[in-house]
């Protein structure tokens, strides 16, 4: 055991069978059964600097993937107020409807296929050939001509966008350590508070470009924005690093110590891969409440991204002053997102986080279900916005935490997302134009989603500490395991006698 308190690792298991992945993270610069590697611990100072360099490297840029990839979602959102409905003749019905749902299936579909591909090549690699292909969707949106079109092209958009989301979340479990992933997840979706924020500001913009060229301010919406992240996409090739391993912005010995804090943080936990973790999260029942719970969450999540816009249309605002009003609620939504994950990651807690949150949402659906003064409901669109974009992020990051083994934690948070991401489909019928201005069932609809969360969340809090108590009493402590003794338990998972849960 070195000075850090780390069990080194024997260099007779230099050898172990590893996935191209591991290898990448095991090359010769930074072999984990060097000793030099082992006794590289960084103290809190050098540590500190050394995440924040990773920091400052990934997550602006990784923000900025995200942001493109949710104003390109929902930016239909906007422009329906651009005037989509009346030149595409569709009937103010269910037509809308249908266009904002038909995404999500297609999204889901390609969401763990993503995710598998992601761990078998280079994420510098398929993240930016993903965004080409759903750039281009979202620019022949701005194209088409009749309905029918529109609904191809959401469809072809929701299957180039499908593994963007899983697959930053997987890629940041590679990076940093399970207590400081939450964290990261929040700045990284925080970006979705700020394509709220900054759709509303854009459209605003470009729906004064309505009838250059003969298109219409929607066109605009949809092409300008297209354009936008073909543009980074391209670059994306170059920006994007990889793996800590070969980050050209690292130098040997903090490559060394990332991996090095990596290998400790999943106990041995194997890396490799084998379709067998891939049927291990399919049969884990933890994963399935998971998805409940993200359904719950996300169902809300699309229906105010995606209606906000009418929402508060319905106040009294004009289409203008509507898209700016929807600005103020999305700005506080991300204060909050961030100081959640930060909050969490300090107390390496998670569900009592997530029932906060639940509940703060709970009380503004109520609101705008039940109050006539249109203060109270402009600020219950403030609570709504605040409670469940925080939750998205701190629900994969304690899925992901709890998840033991690479491959697993690739798949189970594919699972978590896909479900999640089916109640786009449901969200797209929760708000009907035909209950203008107050949609009352729409909002009792998402109050109830959101409170079978926050049950979810309460149970699983209680299920996972008592478990933890359980492997306290019947099993030692981890860190009374040498290094042997985890390498017998390498493909349990986190069903491994050393594995605790973050609850």
């Amino acid at each position: 055991m070195d000075s850090t308190g780390i069990q080194k690792r024997p260099e007779g298991d230099a050898n172990l069978e590893t996935s191209s992945t591991e290898k990448n993270l095991h090359d010769t610069d930074v072999a984990l059964g060097s000793t030099e590697v082992e006794s590289a611990g960084f103290d809190f100072a050098r540590t500190k600097k050394l995440l924040r360099k990773c920091d400052k490297a990934l997550l602006p840029f990784l923000a900025l993937l995200y942001l493109l990839s949710f104003l390109d979602r929902t930016n239909i959102g906007n422009a329906k107020l651009a005037g989509l409905e009346e030149d595409l003749k569709m009937d103010g019905k269910w037509d809308y409807n249908v266009a904002v749902s038909i995404f999500f299936p297609f999204y889901v579909a390609a969401e763990i296929p993503s995710n598998m591909a992601m761990k078998r090549f280079r994420p510098s690699i398929w993240i930016p050939s993903i965004m080409v292909a759903w750039g281009f969707c979202t620019i022949m949106l701005g194209i088409v001509h009749n309905y029918a079109g529109l609904l191809a092209c959401r469809a072809a958009l929701g299957l180039a966008e499908g593994g963007l989301f899983p697959g930053i979340t997987y890629y940041i479990t590679m990076w940093y350590r399970r207590h400081e992933c939450g964290l990261r997840m929040a700045i990284f979706f925080s970006a979705a508070t700020a394509a709220g924020a900054f759709g509303g500001l854009l459209a605003f913009g470009i729906m004064q470009m309505d009838g250059t060229a003969g298109l219409g301010g929607w066109n605009w919406i949809f092409i300008l924005e297209g354009i936008a992240t073909l543009v980074i996409a391209i670059a994306a090739f170059w920006v994007m690093y990889d793996y800590p391993a070969t980050a050209k912005f690292l130098d040997r010995e903090e490559k060394a110590e990332i991996v090095r804090r990596l290998e400790h943080d999943r106990s041995v936990l194997s890396d490799e891969f084998k379709i067998q973790f891939m049927w291990d999260a399919f049969k884990d029942w933890k994963i399935y409440v998971h998805m409940l719970i993200t359904i719950g969450i996300y169902t809300p999540l699309y229906s105010i991204s995606v209606f906000m816009p009418s929402i508060v249309k319905g106040l009294g605002f004009s289409n203008e002053i509507a898209q700016l009003m929807t600005v103020p609620p999305y700005f506080v939504a991300c204060l909050f997102t961030i100081g959640g994950g930060w909050l969490a990651d300090r107390h390496g807690q998670r569900g009592i986080y997530m029932m906060g949150f639940c509940l703060m949402a709970m009380i503004g659906f109520a609101i705008l279900a039940g109050a006539d003064n249109l203060g109270a409901k402009y600020f219950g669109c403030f609570l709504i916005a605040s409670g469940i974009y925080p939750n998205v992020p701190q629900g994969v990051a304690w899925n992901g935490n709890n998840i033991g083994g690479s491959l697993k934690r690739g798949v189970g948070i594919a699972m978590h997302v896909g479900f999640g991401n089916l109640g786009g489909a449901v969200a797209g019928f929760v708000v009907r134009a035909q209950e203008a201005p107050h949609y009352r069932s729409g909002h009792l609809t998402l109050l109830a989603t959101t409170t079978m969360s926050f049950v979810l969340s309460g149970f699983m809090t209680w299920y996972l500490r008592r478990e933890n108590a359980r492997r306290e009493r019947e099993h030692k402590a981890p860190t009374e395991y040498t290094y042997e003794e985890k390498l017998m338990h390498k493909e349990d998972g986190d069903n491994a006698p050393f594995f605790r849960y973050t609850v």
